[in-house]
């Protein structure tokens, strides 16, 4: 059977499946995440699964037969129990005896609760009754690029039915709703035998009486139209009118990548801050790169899925690729009437299409722009949200290239384009949202943080909604952190680089990654160190070099380096530098470790009071005796903090924590805690300062 799709993946496997014999929700799941786990069959979040079974009525212990579909707002892919909505059919077709027409369709929503099966269920979405109102035990609705691209070409109907003999129905595009369902119903009824219906710029119902049968009848549908466009593509000359301009090296796009992303991220936020997503897909610079693009760009979409991830259509950027980007205000001169043209158009496209009860505008900004020669560029309020939105743009270009190789791509009419991405029901669904967390949409690089202090920090700062780019100097510590930030935050939260703050290209590496893939910088955590402690008379030329060039040299470079994407974006930022009790404190054996303490206190109050014209605040934490998951009190440091004082290494908690006034032992939690407060949005008038987390060390008062 594998060996009979070539353009699909097939993943069935005999041995589970059986093992789910006669569980038909279960084989529900199964036959959805192996269809979600390719995205050439559907795209994230995209489309809806249903089956057929008889249950037992919790009330009369009648056999009733439910229906299990896909809930409101899921993705087949990760689709489990809790994610299904679970709704009596009998009720659900009964339905038809109270509609009142198309003019009523968002009434009918509120009614699907009176259908509801499992009072645990997800809520029904929208496209529930189209799976109820068809007779079949299994459904699947996806929205295959090689489907859309028929279903979205001018003779897609015609298509349709030579490719398939009329074994595919035809319904013309129509918001999904209970009015559709029952179009899909009365295309049945009116084709007996079919096997699937298309929906016209939309996507592909198919179905079988087993999960299997379905799985497998979906597969060869989309194959055909994939082999089908495969057979075509070149017919009618070179894809997308042939290349208009060649791609820059690969090396060379991502450093032009890397250096605009700041720029437009900036142009993008005001609105909303965003975080930005690029690639240069091999599909997406045979398209932006192509003599069609600017006939093929501004048409935008036609899956209702695709626009109300993208907009209705992206930004072109008019840049050479290149450009010298290294002048800012030059770059943002030539990028600004560009940005305005697009909200301008935008807000044109609201105003023209509007309704009396439409909801406000929403943000005007572009969420794809593409970079012809270098790539395409996506922004969302969080990775997630604009690593989806780049795979869905790249399913459009899919779409127009099938569409383009076998007819003409059209797209949906703005005013039908507008009726879904302000569609009540769908206001609805954004405003059921949560709330975003306090850091939703800032970036942070934080040094040293594959252990200690700077885990904690970036952990924190994770857990508040930010994204983070990790870094250390230790490769192996490196790679052990990263596995337990997949772990608790997943893929979309973090990236890592190796990072030796006192060399200028390994930080210059470190901030391209970060705008790389997150696209800029809102905070910059300086907490990479190291400690020292030996008598004046042991400490030698090469301790006192290392201690400055990590903690002070360190700190500086890495804040110009932060500071000079922060001013690209123009959004401001903060910096944190992590110093010490020590930058206060007077004690034996801690000439060199003190002192560049007290040189990053004072570089501190510098940058401070240079930086406040641009909004980027900087501040200072002083911990003291933070031994926990410490690499510094690993080695000879603790040792020679317990010979100065005394005491035994083992010893060295209790004896910190006993001289201070809270006599409290102070954890990497501490100070992270300490760290979101100067950030998380309650201090954001609060610069030069200097916080203190030692459990009250009198010594180490500022004033």
């Amino acid at each position: 059977m594998t060996a009979t799709f070539k353009h699909v993946s097939y993943l069935w496997n005999e041995a589970t499946a059986a093992s789910m014999a006669g569980d038909e929700v279960a084989l529900l799941i199964y036959r959805s995440n192996l269809l979600g786990a390719d995205l050439r069959l559907t795209n994230y979040g995209g489309g809806n699964t249903s089956c057929k079974a008889l249950a037992k009525d919790p009330l009369t212990g009648e056999e009733k037969e439910v229906m299990w579909v896909k809930g409101s707002g899921g993705d087949i892919g990760t689709l489990t129990r809790s994610g299904l909505a679970a709704l009596y059919v009998d009720r659900l077709r009964s339905l038809t005896g109270v509609y009142k027409g198309i003019a009523h369709e968002d009434e009918m929503v509120e009614l699907f609760n009176h259908c509801i099966y499992d009072l645990a269920s997800k809520a029904p979405s929208i496209d529930t009754p189209l799976h109820g109102f068809l007779p079949f035990k299994h459904i699947d609705h996806l929205h295959p690029d090689a489907a859309i691209a028929i279903a979205a070409a001018k003779d897609g109907k015609k298509i349709t039915h030579e490719l398939f003999g009329g074994k595919i129905g035809w319904v013309e595009w129509q918001r999904p709703g209970f009015d559709l369902g029952l179009k899909l119903k009365k295309c049945l009824d009116e084709n007996p035998g079919i096997r699937g219906i298309m929906l016209g710029s939309h996507g592909l119902f198919t179905w079988g009486n087993t999960a299997y049968e379905s799985y497998v009848n979906t597969l060869e549908v989309i194959e055909t139209c994939a082999e089908y466009l495969q057979q075509n593509y070149g017919r009618k000359g070179a894809v997308f009118g042939g290349p208009a301009i060649n791609s820059l090296p690969k090396e060379e796009r991502l450093q032009q990548a890397a250096a605009l992303a700041p720029i437009l991220r900036g142009l993008c936020s005001g609105h909303t801050r965003m975080i930005g997503h690029f690639t240069d897909d091999d599909r997406v610079l045979e398209f932006i790169n192509s003599h069609d693009l600017g006939r093929l760009a501004p048409l935008g979409t036609s899956c209702p899925d695709h626009f109300l991830r993208t907009k209705i259509s992206p930004l072109v950027l008019k840049l050479s690729s290149q450009e010298n980007l290294s002048d800012t205000p030059a770059i943002r001169e030539k990028l600004i009437p560009a940005f305005e043209a697009y909200r301008n158009l935008y807000a044109d496209y609201y105003t023209t299409c509007k309704h009396e009860n439409s909801p406000a505008m929403r943000d005007a900004n572009p969420v794809v722009i593409l970079y012809p020669g270098v790539g395409m560029f996506t922004f969302a309020k969080d990775k997630q949200t604009a690593r989806v939105a780049a795979e869905f743009y790249i399913n459009a270009i899919n779409v127009m290239k099938g569409a383009e190789a076998v007819s003409e791509y059209t797209s949906l009419p703005r005013q039908e384009a507008f009726n879904i991405e302000y569609w009540l029901l769908e206001e609805a669904k954004l405003q059921r949202m949560p709330k975003p967390k306090p850091l939703t949409g800032k970036i942070a690089l934080v040094t040293g943080s594959a252990g200690g202090i700077g885990k904690a920090i970036a952990q924190k700062f994770a857990s508040e909604g930010a994204c983070i780019i990790l870094s250390d100097n230790d490769e192996g510590r490196l790679k052990a952190a990263a596995a337990d930030f997949s772990k608790k935050f997943g893929s979309d939260t973090f990236t890592t680089t190796l990072l030796d703050v006192t060399a200028a290209d390994q930080v210059s590496k470190a901030f391209a990654t970060g705008t790389l893939y997150f696209g800029g910088i809102d905070i910059v955590v300086n907490n990479a160190g190291l400690s020292i402690s030996k008598p004046m008379d042991e400490h030698t030329e090469k301790d006192w070099d290392l201690l400055y060039d990590v903690l002070v040299k360190g700190q500086f470079m890495i804040t110009q380096a932060g500071v000079k994407i922060m001013r690209q974006q123009g959004l401001g930022g903060d910096v944190l530098n992590i110093v010490s009790k020590n930058a206060l404190v007077s004690g034996p054996n801690n000439a060199g470790y003190g002192s560049a303490k007290a040189a990053q206190l004072h570089l501190s109050r510098l940058t401070a009071a240079e930086l406040g014209a641009d909004k980027i605040r900087v501040n200072a934490i002083n911990p003291d005796a933070v031994i926990a998951d410490s690499k510094i009190w690993a080695g000879a440091w603790a040792e020679g903090r317990a010979k100065a004082y005394g005491v035994n290494v083992e010893d060295l908690p209790a004896y910190y924590a006993k001289r201070t006034l809270l006599n409290e032992i102070i954890l990497p939690e501490d100070i992270a805690n300490a760290c979101f407060a100067l950030v998380g949005g309650l201090l954001n008038k609060s610069t030069g300062n200097v916080l203190n987390v030692d459990g009250g060390v009198a010594m180490a008062f500022v004033r």
